[in-house]
């Protein structure tokens, strides 16, 4: 299963490495990746695979929320299929 993971806030360090230990913990592989700063915003994007997860999604999901409340983003991940859905209607 592949999901689509956003993160904005402002930017600060340690918020790619958070993000990053946090899909590491849960064997979840990073795919792709593009993320920029707009006027002292970090914005971030990426396509996660879930294929070998050693956790729930909606454990990840709880887990990745509560990240980014600690780093002061708003983190929002999504199935791919819901994505695409969205995108299609």
């Amino acid at each position: 299963m592949k999901t689509i993971l956003t993160v904005i806030g402002k930017d600060k360090p340690g918020i790619v490495a958070g993000v990053s230990q946090k899909l590491f913990a849960s064997n979840i592989n990073i795919l792709d990746m593009t993320q920029t700063i707009m006027d002292g915003y970090f914005t971030m994007i990426m396509l996660l695979d879930f294929t070998h997860i050693t956790v729930p999604f909606d454990e990840v999901k709880k887990d990745l929320t509560a990240l980014g409340s600690s780093l002061d983003v708003k983190v929002n991940i999504q199935r791919e299929e819901i994505f695409d859905v969205m995108h299609r209607l």
